[in-house]
């Protein structure tokens, strides 16, 4: 029966294999149906597509191809209508870098070489023109204006939530209404701190060296005189944000760094936290925990579970605050003066708590934005 059904199917359709088998054609021996693309990709230039159905050789085909190349040199322009010239040069023009580099191409150096050449040269007149930028040719400027006329939508990412990282759990608008922070992350032998206002200027940041840290067994006496020593030295503030640290109870061979990261955040929350509060009160608490994870996963210093350094995110967002116009973070000139050779890579890392405090400071009301928004 399947014998029967394959050779009737043949006869039927013999005429439409008949003929001289091209480049793109079956034999008409074969039973296959026959495929012939529709277009070819021009590998002489930038031009997306050249046609090829009904072309049975090779040869008629490269001919064609390169006398398309060789007759259509018209500008860019041409292939847009005046509304599509204008919504690609209205986004050309006024779009900041970061806006830039969600086009596609646009990543990276070139998002920044369009707005240093507008600004030198004035904005785009014509599409043509951005082939003048640095990195940008013809097939890059293609497809960076299908791009910019077809939008992909991209699948919403999961926003990280400010409550989930945040203990214990208070009401958003105590968060909402504070006018500055200080961010406080504990080391091995030195507690840093970063004072932030809600306008991102950092108003202080430093670390003090704890001499007692690690000596001995944890002499509670010893410890208590050198975080009670920082706390003198901390600002007055809405909040006191205290890094949580992400050992996990399972690893024993860091166990003694765990208890010693427990005892000072114990210490710094009984010092700071006020000690008459009613308990039925209608008043926020002074000190609150934020997990170190989140902060690593808000700036993508995650590695698995493992966090990474964040002084190469922290030197960007020095450099930013004196190349950019609307930093991320605003630095006082006596900070960065101080600090501008301090987190240089290679040789022995120094100011990991300093990065790390400044850096919770910022995911802080970074998150706060975004959960309110």
């Amino acid at each position: 029966m399947l014998f029967a059904r394959r050779f009737l199917w043949f006869v039927t359709h013999q005429k439409n294999y008949g003929g001289p088998s091209g480049l793109f054609r079956r034999p008409t021996s074969c039973s296959l149906p026959e495929r012939e693309p529709r277009y070819l990709q021009c590998t002489c230039c930038w031009r997306a597509r050249v046609p090829v159905a009904g072309f049975e050789t090779l040869e008629s085909t490269l001919l064609s191809s390169t006398t398309a190349c060789k007759e259509d040199n018209r500008p860019l322009d041409a292939y847009y209508t005046s509304e599509q010239r204008e919504v690609i040069l209205h986004l050309l023009n006024t779009a900041t870098p970061s806006e830039l580099a969600g086009v596609k191409l646009l990543r990276g150096r070139k998002s920044l070489n369009i707005v240093e050449y507008r600004t030198k040269h004035g904005p785009f007149k014509t599409l043509e023109s951005l082939v003048n930028v640095p990195l940008l040719k013809h097939k890059s400027a293609v497809t960076v204006f299908h791009s910019i006329l077809n939008p992909v939508k991209k699948e919403r990412k999961v926003k990280i939530s400010l409550a989930k990282f945040i203990r214990p759990e208070v009401d958003r608008s105590w968060l909402e209404d504070a006018g500055s922070i200080v961010s406080v992350v504990c080391g091995t032998n030195k507690i840093a701190w970063s004072h932030v206002n809600r306008g991102m200027m950092v108003l202080d940041w430093q670390q003090v060296d704890c001499p007692n840290f690690f000596r001995g067994t944890y002499l509670a006496s010893a410890y208590l005189s050198d975080v009670s020593e920082v706390v003198s030295l901390l600002p007055s503030t809405d909040f006191y944000i205290i890094e949580k640290p992400s050992i996990s109870v399972q690893n024993t061979a860091l166990f003694p760094i765990m208890a010693h990261m427990r005892t000072v955040e114990a210490m710094l929350f009984a010092l700071l936290e006020p000690r008459n509060t009613p308990p039925n009160s209608n008043i926020p608490p002074r000190v609150l925990n934020m997990m170190r994870t989140g902060v690593g996963r808000h700036f993508g210093l995650m590695v698995g579970e493992s966090r990474t350094s964040g002084a190469q995110t922290v030197r960007q967002l020095m450099t930013d605050s004196v190349t950019q116009k609307i930093p991320r973070v605003n630095f006082p000139p006596e900070l960065l003066l101080k600090y501008r050779d301090h987190f240089q890579m290679g040789g022995r890392r120094e100011g990991e708590e300093l990065c790390d405090a400044l850096l919770q400071a910022v995911a802080f009301y970074e998150l706060l934005s975004e959960s309110s928004s």
